[in-house]
């Protein structure tokens, strides 16, 4: 089972890598700077990537850190772990004398072969070092100007360590004698967030060549909503899967088959993206979990085994089309996917090879059923694909690998990667919850936007977004696709949306707010909100499109500016207005409350800004004090932590409670007591409500 695999990931990831390239006996400087803690989230797709050559986390950090969850707070994971491999020969020379192999170096390995040899792991990493984040985004705590996308993490690994600093062997590991520069790239764009690029830099730093090269990405994919179904079921979670390959885009993919059909309707897909070196073409091979007996299906137990399956051979063909049948891969299974590219002729010493892959999300588009993988299904996750691509070639707009007239955009001769079209900026948003409203506040900043494609400005105007009540409570939330547009209001003056103007919106001085110094130049008010429930907002701006380059207009992220808010009463110590409760009589079960005495929740509200809230029996046994303020409001109950996301705000005059006592059981049912005494003046107010279970 794969628990064992995941022992062994945490013992690893516990223990922590680090490398002396310069040790004479290659010993690992073993420390505990492996860093795991990262996953991208600016974007829709939240992935873990680590500083020793694997991505994901088997589950170890769920579900505090997403291993590889699409949409963003959906609670559908994609991946086990995955890995980069990297095999070649050795040799002392161009012609390829006295040449010994194949080797092959593994970030991670199917468990299946983990009792065998040890499994994986054979990247290290530096004394000290950390993944780096940077990002393009001038609000980003990560800001530089060096950065490539809106959230870059990069690190350094190698593979020239042969045994722990406790003298203990990386198993089997026969170093090829490279290090690695690993870049990984996010966007918040909608038309790019969907996707994570893994751009890697081999160089050869050992005096050997190495030969017929073959670079690859390794995968343990494994589509299911852990809000349905929890990864610690076992081997009946990892056992679903269905898989595919489409040749022309270079994506191998995976999909739910059979297990949380209706609540996993999406793909994820590993594709290559091309390579500095010229390289024969892309590979993808399948193997199950376990196998050692199906040729085809046979997971490789050694370097030469391995190195086989990078090719595509293993006792004859044995890749996608060639040995294994593409209809049954669509059948529901536990396997592992591997994408390579290769052969790479040769990596001479000191010479390097860029190669580079992206990992990519996509909901099934249509009606067809979930388990099934038609073409129609496939549309989203190949437009994505595309898009993908098109990040990748930059410059190159025809992805000739040439730089071809008007191309160079830069004028530095060469082909520059990863421009993609940009909207305007996220404008600067701010929610006020109040009772039963919110009002929403943002800048001008996105209206300064110049396209990069373009060269113009092309701002045109804001749309508003809100989310339903109640949107929070289904088995697979998407913030994305349950904001619905409320309002819009675009420049005058032109035949573009419907020259709204901004008069209705636009305050005529912009406001500040405590705390944040940012100027507030637009105002929209949304009445009739249910108090208590959870609601989404975001602001997007979008230009006027890009009729010369063939773009239509193109929208700023909704993620980057989404807010979650819960409506509610404001602060007051004023003696004449009443604290109370709601919904009272509380009745078992209600709407908004998950399946468990953890997920209930009912809300006291008109509080002072700081006080105490005791509940009494009626007898007067104390059942529960709750110590108020405008932070600290209940929001860190389980209900919160379930169906939100931390983030939301709440209005600071209501206070949220589980109906568990102070010594951890239920309430029965009841009438129940309650005072407020206002900390700022000592005032007690009293209320009773009652529960019905």
């Amino acid at each position: 089972m794969k628990y064992y695999r995941l022992l062994l990931l945490g013992l690893y990831c516990i223990l922590g890598f680090g490398s002396n390239l310069n040790a004479q006996d290659s010993r690992l400087l073993k420390t505990l700077d492996d860093d795991d803690s990262k996953y991208t989230n600016v974007g829709n797709i939240g992935i873990t990537i680590t500083n020793f050559g694997t991505y994901g986390h088997g589950f170890s950090k769920w579900p505090d850190q997403p291993s590889c969850e699409y949409p963003v707070g959906s609670g559908i994971e994609h991946l086990f772990d995955g890995g980069l491999w990297i095999g070649g020969y050795i040799s002392d020379n161009a012609s390829g004398s006295n040449k010994a192999g194949p080797f092959v170096t593994t970030g991670a390995v199917d468990a299946s072969s983990v009792s065998t040899r040890g499994g994986g792991f054979e990247f290290t990493n530096a004394v000290g070092s950390k993944v780096i984040e940077r990002s393009s985004l001038i609000d980003s705590k990560f800001f530089s100007p060096q950065a490539v996308s809106h959230q870059d993490f990069v690190m350094m690994i190698t593979d020239t360590n042969r045994v722990f600093n406790n003298n203990e062997l990386i198993v089997d590991h026969s170093p090829l004698g490279v290090s690695i520069r690993h870049e990984s790239y996010a966007w918040n764009y909608p038309f790019a967030d969907f996707f994570v690029i893994m751009n890697y830099w081999i160089k050869n730093v050992s005096k050997k060549y190495i030969d017929s090269v073959y670079v690859g990405l390794w995968t343990d994919t494994v589509v299911r909503n852990t809000n349905v179904t929890s990864p610690r079921v076992g081997g009946a979670f990892y056992n679903k899967g269905g898989n595919g390959y489409k040749d022309s885009l270079k994506i191998a993919y995976e999909f739910d088959a059979t297990g949380d059909v209706g609540f996993t309707d999406s793909y994820i897909g590993i594709q290559l993206l091309g390579a500095s070196k010229n390289y024969g073409g892309a590979n993808f091979v399948s193997w199950q979990f376990r196998n050692t007996t199906n040729s085809n299906f046979f997971a490789p137990q050694s370097d030469v085994q391995r190195y086989l399956k990078m090719t595509g051979i293993f006792g004859g063909t044995n890749k996608y089309g060639q040995g294994i049948d593409p209809a049954t891969l669509k059948q529901p299974s536990n396997r592992s996917m591997l994408l390579t590219a290769g052969a790479i002729k040769t990596i001479a010493p000191g010479d390097s090879v860029n190669v580079t892959f992206a990992i990519v999300a996509a909901k099934k588009f249509g009606f067809d059923l979930p388990s099934l993988d038609t073409d129609l299904q496939k549309i989203n996750l190949y437009n994505n694909a595309g898009w993908a691509i098109r990040a990748y070639n930059g410059e190159d707009r025809n992805g000739n690998g040439i730089l071809d007239d008007g191309e160079d955009a830069d004028g530095n001769g060469k082909i520059t990667r990863y421009i993609l079209p940009a909207p305007p900026k996220s404008p600067s948003f701010k929610v006020v919850p109040e009772s039963q409203k919110a009002t929403l506040y943002w800048d001008k900043r996105a209206e300064d936007s110049i396209d990069p494609i373009s060269g113009k400005k092309d701002f045109e105007g804001y749309r508003i977004y809100r989310t339903n009540a109640g949107y929070d409570l289904t088995s697979s939330q998407d913030f994305l696709r349950d904001l619905v547009k409320i309002a819009e209001f675009d420049s005058m003056g032109n035949d573009i949306g419907f020259n709204t103007g901004f008069d209705f919106v636009e305050l005529d001085q912009p406001v500040t707010f405590e705390g944040d110094t940012k100027e507030y130049y637009y105002k929209f008010e949304i009445d009739n909100l249910l108090n208590g429930w959870q609601y989404g907002y975001a602001v997007t701006a979008f230009d006027e499109g890009d009729s010369e380059n063939n773009l239509g207009s193109l929208e700023s992220s909704s993620l980057a500016t989404a807010k979650r808010i819960i409506p509610g009463t404001p602060p007051t110590s004023d003696k004449g207005v009443e604290v109370g409760v709601y919904p009272n009589p509380y009745y078992g079960k209600a709407y908004w409350d998950g399946s468990s005495e953890r997920l209930r929740k009912i809300y006291f509200y008109n509080l002072p800004a700081e006080c105490q809230i005791t509940i009494y029996t009626l007898s007067g046994d104390i059942v529960k004090k709750l110590d108020h303020d405008q932070l600290s409001n209940g929001s860190d109950l389980r209900w919160f932590e379930t169906f939100a996301d931390g983030s939301q705000q709440m209005s600071g005059g209501e206070h949220a409670w589980d109906l568990v006592t102070d010594d951890d059981q239920a309430i029965a049912t009841g009438l129940y007591l309650f005072s407020v005494k206002d900390r700022s003046n000592g005032e007690i107010k009293t209320g009773k409500f009652l529960v019905i279970k």
